[in-house]
């Protein structure tokens, strides 16, 4: 009986043993586990030590470098940090301890109430401007862009924000209102004047044209072939100056007036022109294919294509005269073009003709202002105009439209 006893305490003994040795096993594995991870958390803990204080001198250095001001306050307005841009925008520190809302020049309050509710509700606030009084006692228009900063709870705890300085921009602008306010009624003032001078000089040159018209009536037969001839000569030269006057009225009234725009369909304009200019019978004009519709001022576009073409016509020297109308579109502008196969335009003129007063030749229909037009309206609508000519065998004239 004894004896049993002592063997069940044997093997109880060998089963505790086999036991501690076991779990000293499973202990002495578990602390190897744990010692590698504790390490593999030492080298983690130290790689993000590294990445925060990298990161932190990186937002210290965007912080410090803005160019604009940057400022944080908490909810009631307390500046807790600014940059040296703030600093010198507001000639204050952050030692100063400044509350920026009492900056805010009192005629701004309510405006101010109202957005800073918004930034509280929404979040931020954008392109919001105000007038603030700043250290030196000057007061200066700011441009704010601001958000709300929230806590882990996403409770509003500050807020922050860029502010630039607007107040030379925004004097710039007025001045610039106001000058192209005294631009615009200056050049009112300059066609009303073109108007006059052009009456007051074309009634004299009618005056001596009906004088030599009379002369000849009441001198019919009595009067020499060198003395006809030179009253025809005087008539020329009357009625060329009466289309040099119409013409520098016409080059002074383009203007560029947008309340007169509308989409026109390039078709009806370019049949209306056929329809005018009157085509000698040696002379033929075909537009390639239709022309789209632009947001032009009519008279303006067809007062463009119309001189174009009229140089085309006058320019020619062939038995079969040819001028094509065509154009080709891009994403931003079309491009329109017109061709002839006339005398061409040697490279040394191709700038000077679009130059008041710049003709080829002395044609006597010509007053050197007729591509002058042209190059004005094309500049009104922002386009460029540029041509290709061969001497003897044409020209090509481009120009763009923005869309």
């Amino acid at each position: 009986m004894a004896e049993d006893k002592l063997k069940m305490y044997e093997r109880a003994i060998a089963r505790e043993k086999a036991a501690r040795k076991e779990a000293e096993r499973i202990l002495e594995e578990k602390s190897r586990e744990l010692y590698f991870k504790s390490k593999e958390l030492e080298v983690s803990n130290k790689k993000l030590e590294e990445l925060v204080e990298a990161k932190t001198s990186e937002l210290k250095g965007v912080f410090e470098n803005i160019v604009d001001a940057y400022v944080v306050m908490d909810i009631p307005g307390n500046v807790l940090k600014m940059n040296e841009a703030a600093e010198k925008l507001l000639g204050y520190t952050v030692d100063d301890k400044i509350n920026l809302l009492n900056l805010v020049i009192p005629e701004e309050h309510e405006r101010l109430a109202e957005s800073f509710q918004q930034l509280y509700e929404n979040g931020s606030i954008t392109d919001f401007n105000i007038k603030i009084s700043i250290a030196n006692g000057a007061i200066r228009l700011v441009h704010v862009n601001a958000s709300m900063i929230y806590d882990s709870d996403n409770r509003p705890i500050a807020a922050q924000g860029i502010v630039r300085d607007i107040t030379e921009l925004r004097s710039l602008e007025l001045q610039k209102q106001s000058l192209l306010k005294k631009l615009e009624k200056s050049n009112d003032e300059l066609q009303e004047y073109a108007h006059v001078v052009s009456h007051d000089l074309k009634s004299p040159l009618r005056s001596i044209n009906a004088l030599i018209s009379w002369i000849k009536d009441d001198n019919e037969g009595k009067l020499s072939p060198d003395t006809l001839t030179n009253f025809d000569m005087i008539e020329a030269t009357l009625e060329k100056m009466e289309q040099l006057i119409s013409d520098v009225l016409e080059y002074s009234s383009i203007v560029g007036d947008t309340s007169s725009l509308t989409n026109v369909d390039l078709n009806i304009v370019m049949d209306d022109i056929i329809t005018l200019l009157h085509f000698p019978e040696h002379i033929h004009c075909t537009v390639i294919k239709p022309l789209p519709k632009i947001k032009v001022d009519r008279v303006k576009i067809q007062q463009l294509f119309q001189n174009l073409i009229s140089n085309a016509v006058n320019y020619s020297d062939k038995s079969k005269g040819l001028i094509e109308i065509d154009f080709e579109e891009s994403d931003k502008e079309y491009t329109f073009s017109v061709k002839d196969n006339g005398i061409g335009i040697d490279k040394e003129y191709h700038q000077k003709i679009f130059q008041i007063f710049q003709s080829l030749n002395k044609r006597e229909e010509s007053t050197g202002i007729g591509l002058s037009i042209v190059k004005k309206i094309v500049d009104l609508y922002n386009g460029r105009i540029w041509l290709e000519s061969t001497l003897g065998k044409g020209t090509t004239f481009f120009f763009t439209i923005e869309k």
